[in-house]
């Protein structure tokens, strides 16, 4: 427990992509950014899960491998459901998407949906606003995931939906070489006034230009902490931390950067790896 704090120090990891070597029962797309064998299985997840003490991992629907077919990921989440939540990837234009992500909430243990740019390049359109209404009305939440062109339509998007919980994905990507007062980062932080807007601060090895110990991406995810403030802050590793960290860490490693490194209290460091996570994913669990 942390002291004071009246939050524990579980350990939530908010971003795991989930692959499998069985590609003829989940077929990828087209050239897929495929993880080194042997990773990014629901196997090598539970050895993470052991080996770090996790309490809970949400799984997010890789487009980079399955677009916008999301069996595995669902099998996964809805096989796993008593220390796992999935976060779907659906076509924003398509019109169907809204009962699909119902419906998977329904009977796939799916809590969150993942709001793409669309292909014709807009965020902000008919199909988002769809997308987080019915996120509303079934008490789901939205992951936005986009870079910093896009941030001024997802303003747009928080300002129509104020009580949608909303979860921006590596904090839009930030460059670690561009320093704390980046174009990326102020635009960011201006975010923060939404209330509904949480932050994930899973960029800190792959945005670093410097590499371990990461001291230049450090100082842009404490200008997040100052603006959003601990409890809509949240770590996720980047699973399979083979494919996505390219050597700069591993899965220990990465987590100790945000837990470990960053200078929090106890109570802060209990919301930002566990408990605001807990509260956006597993509130009813």
């Amino acid at each position: 427990m942390a002291q004071g704090s009246g939050v524990t120090d579980l350990i939530v990891d908010t971003h795991a992509h989930i692959y499998s070597a069985d590609e003829e029962e989940y077929p990828m797309i087209a050239k897929p950014y495929r993880p080194p064998a042997g990773t990014g299985g629901i196997d090598h997840l539970r050895r993470e899960r052991e080996t770090h003490d996790l309490h809970r991992v949400v799984l997010v629907q890789t487009g980079s491998a399955y677009k916008w077919d999301n069996r595995l990921m669902a099998d996964v989440a809805r096989s796993n459901a008593d220390w796992t939540t999935g976060v779907c990837n659906l076509n924003p234009l398509d019109a169907d998407s809204p009962d699909q992500f119902e419906r998977m909430s329904r009977e796939d243990n799916v809590r969150a949906l993942r709001l793409e740019v669309a292909p014709d390049g807009r965020y902000d359109h008919e199909g988002a606003r769809a997308l987080l209404t019915r996120a509303h009305d079934m008490g789901g939440v939205i992951c936005a995931h986009l870079n910093a062109r896009s941030l001024a339509e997802l303003d747009s998007l928080l300002e129509a939906s104020p009580s949608v919980p909303v979860v921006l994905d590596h904090c839009a990507y930030p460059d670690g070489s561009e320093g704390p007062d980046s174009d990326t980062v102020r635009a960011v932080v201006a975010l923060a006034r939404h209330a509904n807007l949480h932050v994930k601060l899973t960029f800190l090895v792959t945005g670093s230009s410097q590499g371990d110990p990461f001291d230049d991406t450090k100082a842009i995810a404490m200008r997040f902490m100052d603006a959003y403030g601990p409890d809509r802050c949240m770590w996720g590793s980047g699973f399979p931390c083979e494919l996505w960290m390219k050597g700069a860490a591993d899965y220990g490693r990465h987590l100790a950067v945000v837990g470990d490194e960053l200078g929090l209290s106890s109570s802060d460091r209990a919301h930002v790896i566990g408990a605001t996570a807990m509260r956006v994913f597993f509130q009813d669990r």
